[in-house]
Order: C-alpha cells, then sequence, then structure tokens
C-alpha cells in the first residue's frame, strides 16, 4: 500500500489492526537477511574489526532493534542495508536479493527503497519544511503537481499539516524528528532505518516519536531496523532484537524473551537502569544467616514471559503472613515479565520448601535472606 493511498483515506477508512501475537514475526517471510557479514575499517594503528560473522533475518513488516553498546557495531550494521557501508565479506539480501555488486544505478533506486531517519534530523535550515520533504523527490526529477501532493499528504501523516512554511529553527525536536520521517517516506519504500531516532530527544517527545513510528509500521507494513542504545526505546516499540557486543551478536530474539530471561552479561547490564535494587530501608535489616522465630523470610520471585503469575494460588501455597513488599511487572508483546519481592512470616516451611512450592507457580524464585522484624 503507498504512503499517498493511507493518507487520502478517512480515519474510519484507516482503524489499524490488532497488533500480532508475540510469534508472528517469525512466521513471516525473510525481507532481510545478513549471511556471514564482517565488516573492517583500515585505522592507522592497524585494521580494526567492526563486525564479524553476523548471521541474521528479519522479518518483512516487522520493528527490528539493533542495540550495544557505543563501538558494538550497531552503525555500521544498519549502514548495510542501504550499502552506507559496503561489507568486507558476507552478504546483505534484500527478498533473496544479494546487494553487493550493485552498480550506482541499482544503488539509487534501493535507497529508495531504504529510507532513513538520523539523530540529529539533518535538515536543511535555509529550507521549510515543505521543501525539506520535498527535495528528494526534487532530485529524483518527480513532476512538480506529484510533489505537491506527496509533501501534503506526508505532513497530514507526521501531524505537522500546519508547519509547512516553517523554518527547522521555528520547531521543536520533536516537529523536526517529524520532518525527518515524512523525508524518508517520500518514496514509498519498504524498509525504515532509523539511526538512534530519538536519542536527542526528550523522554515525552521520544514517546511521542515511538508511537508514530509504532502507527507507520502498523499502516503500511513497512518493515523497521533501529538502532539504539536505550532498552527502552527497544521494549516500546520492537518485536524482535538483537544485542552486539565489539561487533559480535551476542544474543538475539523476541523482545519479550530477551528482556524476561537475559542470558548474556552485556544485555543484562543494558537492562539493569530498568531494573530496581532493594529498598534502602530492606537493605538495613536484611540478613543472611539463619533465621530467627520473628524474622521473614525475602523472597525474589521472577516472571521470564514463559507462563502466567497465579497469585491467589501462590500465597496459598506459602502459607504464613505474606506482604508485598516491591514489585516491577509489566506486559510486552502479551507476556507478564518483571520481579515481586514478598516477605512471608509464621509459615511452617523451610527456606527450601518455600523454593520449591513457590517454583511451582513462577519461573524462578530465590530466598534473599531474612528481614529482621521492625
Amino acid at each position: 500500500m503507498s504512503i499517498v493511498n493511507v493518507a487520502l483515506k478517512q480515519p474510519h477508512e484507516l482503524q489499524p489492526e490488532p497488533a500480532p501475537p508475540a510469534a508472528e514475526p517469525r512466521q513471516r517471510e525473510v525481507h532481510l537477511r545478513f549471511v556471514g557479514l564482517g565488516k573492517t575499517y583500515q585505522a592507522a594503528h592497524g585494521p580494526v574489526q567492526a563486525l564479524r560473522g553476523i548471521d541474521l533475518e528479519v522479518r518483512r513488516g516487522e520493528v527490528f532493534g539493533i542495540i550495544g553498546r557505543s563501538g558494538a557495531g550497531k552503525s555500521s550494521l544498519l549502514r548495510t542495508i542501504n550499502r552506507l557501508e559496503r561489507p568486507t565479506e558476507g552478504k546483505v539480501l534484500i527478498d533473496g536479493e544479494d546487494i553487493g555488486d550493485y552498480d550506482e544505478e541499482r544503488l539509487v533506486l534501493l535507497r529508495r527503497r531504504v529510507g532513513m531517519i538520523f539523530q540529529h534530523f539533518n535538515l536543511m535550515s535555509a529550507k521549510t519544511v515543505g521543501e525539506n520533504v520535498e527535495l528528494p523527490l526534487r532530485v529524483a526529477g518527480v513532476p512538480r503537481w506529484e510533489r505537491e501532493r506527496k509533501v501534503t499528504e506526508l505532513l497530514h501523516l507526521v501531524g505537522l499539516e500546519g508547519k509547512r512554511d516553517a523554518y527547522p529553527s521555528q520547531l521543536s525536536g520533536g516537529q523536526k524528528q517529524r520532518v525527518g520521517i515524512a523525508r524518508a517516506l517520500v518514496h514509498d519504500p519498504q524498509i525504515l532505518l532509523c539511526d538512534e531516532a530519538t536519542s536527542a530527544l526528550d523522554p515525552e517527545t521520544t514517546q511521542s516519536i515511538l508511537a508514530l513510528l509504532r502507527e507507520i509500521n502498523r499502516r503500511l507494513g513497512l518493515t523497521i531496523v533501529l538502532i539504539t542504545h536505550e532498552m527502552a526505546v527497544i521494549r516500546e516499540i520492537c518485536d524482535s532484537v538483537v544485542v552486539l557486543e565489539r561487533g559480535e551478536m551476542v544474543e538475539r530474539g523476541p523482545v519479550w524473551r530477551v528482556f524476561g530471561d537475559p542470558r548474556h552479561a552485556v544485555t543484562r547490564t543494558l537492562l539493569a537502569p530498568l531494573q530496581h535494587g532493594l529498598p534502602e530501608d530492606l537493605l538495613l535489616r536484611l540478613q543472611a544467616q539463619r533465621q530467627r522465630a520473628d524474622d521473614r523470610a525475602l523472597l525474589e520471585l521472577r516472571f521470564t514471559g514463559e507462563r502466567e503469575p497465579d497469585l491467589a494460588a501462590l500465597i496459598a501455597s506459602l502459607g504464613g503472613e505474606v506482604s508485598l513488599i516491591a514489585s516491577n511487572v509489566e506486559r510486552i508483546q502479551g507476556r507478564t515479565l518483571g520481579r515481586l519481592l514478598l516477605t512471608v512470616r509464621g509459615s511452617a516451611r523451610s527456606a527450601d520448601n518455600l523454593l520449591h512450592r513457590a517454583h511451582a507457580h513462577v519461573d524462578r524464585v530465590e530466598v534473599l535472606g531474612y528481614v529482621a522484624a521492625a
């Protein structure tokens, strides 16, 4: 479906379809494939291997996240998709076709099929919003009437109808990024690349841009590939994710699984800002030694998305007086993920027995120690 046709529809005709279940993106046909991909740069002090052994598939219509620390190879990998970077080894295939041997003419056509938005917007300050969006069409030789129509419809799509004659200096950061998104869509691309598209924005504006990208993904069926160093962005918008470290893949899978049960130390480090430690008052009272008569056992229960928690059955199974101390539980892709901290007092169960009984209802459980009575 072209963007032009979408923009002309009335709101009642443009209801987004329900979000697919978590497993569906993996069942779609492969849109983008990396095969044995490697990239080496020649630096003054010798060769630097930015990517090595990347074997990866991105399904048609999914939002795919690439995350890692600075220098992990995220940008290098993203830029091989539109051949702004040429791999040193391996292949990039789009719809099964190797783009590695494209000549200049075919590269121009490829880059019209692959739109790109940037961290710092890349707008021309001397041109209006409309002229910035129009520029790729003008370069491509699109007739004026068609340029006018496309610009009008795209500005409507991104919510900037009243800003056509404004200049970038008159816009907020979020509005500038909306212009960048409209410009990236002028050629009706099949793939949209996002290079740290929200890292220069405040949290509220980030949420609005992510909501816009998700809506565009649903309405147009675009495959979106984004890079970020923020796990919160991955959680908000992505279907699947790959974690890079020093140019290698260290973890990948559906977002719910990677968030719910991170296997690699790098993934756990990236997720750390989203986690909450033990409350300070509890730390002061926490004892690792043997339980005393009036102490409460402190249990940490983790939900990794594999099953739905039944808290009533859990509490009944533990016995005694159960208190909720802290929680960090959320829903991602229809799965329950997170952590509960409970104290249990007066239960006749031993620590091992408490663990055994809790395991029947949650994915992970640990007795952290005992909390002295206040």
